[in-house]
């Protein structure tokens, strides 16, 4: 492992301990700043990660793995999806219950730990993904931590409706020490390449969901401008890379 996987992986790290507290500058709402985010993120799996599943999905074929299914790549973005919007329901039939309970807005204590053990894991496929990716290099490694960076303030923000206080005391705390863990976990194992194109491929499909869901219209603040904006920027800096 390099000290630039190390430095990215503290960035991210450090990054969930600051999550949530943007705070409007120069007389930008914090909700620009973050449908910004999610633009960024947004492209960075359209036009750099979904080309990789592309590939991945053919060297998945070629080796024989899963040979029983076909679109594994494609199928574990699913998985992606699937899985997080199951963890945002839950969290949302939680607050409902614990508003007509209690009368407060927020989960109760079963879907908080579930929320951070899952949340964990994925951060933790995140740091191994710093050590380890389809597409090496410093170049390639920083443009991951960019995307997955700010796709973390997008994602923290939504936790932090859901748990409100205890994504401070908690959850933010175990999804720094999450990232760590996986970067740990890379510098000392190495997985097979059809095992690495499906942890890439959930990942992605866990960026579409977490993006699209703090940014379609409704009880979002979301601003279609600034999120044009990041998406546009990024993708003519993938396309130029």
């Amino acid at each position: 492992m390099l000290p630039l996987e190390a430095a990215c992986a503290a960035v991210l790290a450090g990054l969930h301990l600051a999550a949530g507290r943007l705070r409007s500058r120069h007389g930008i709402p914090r909700s620009r700043w973050l449908s910004l985010a999610g633009g960024i993120a947004i492209a960075y799996v359209f036009v750099h990660l979904l080309p990789e599943l592309a590939e991945a999905d053919e060297a998945l074929a070629a080796t024989g793995a899963l040979g029983f299914l076909e679109r594994h790549a494609y199928l574990a973005a699913l998985a992606g999806i699937v899985v997080f919007y199951g963890l945002d329901a839950a969290a949302l039939r939680s607050r409902a219950r614990r508003r007509a309970t209690a009368g407060e807005d927020r989960t109760g204590g079963g879907v908080l730990w579930v929320h951070a053990a899952s949340y964990g894991l994925y951060n933790a496929l995140v740091g191994y993904l710093v050590v380890h990716r389809v597409d090496e290099g410093p170049a390639a490694l920083l443009l991951f931590t960019v995307a997955i960076g700010v796709h973390f303030l997008v994602a923290d923000t939504g936790l932090r409706a859901h748990h409100r206080d205890a994504f401070d005391r908690l959850v933010r705390w175990v999804l720094a020490a999450a990232v760590l863990a996986g970067l740990a976990a890379g510098a000392l194992t190495t997985v097979p390449e059809a095992a690495l194109a499906l942890m890439l491929a959930f990942l992605a499909g866990a960026v579409i969901l977490e993006t699209i869901k703090e940014e379609v219209p409704g009880e979002r603040q979301s601003r279609l401008t600034p999120f044009l904006t990041g998406a546009a920027a990024y993708a003519a800096v993938l396309l130029a890379v």
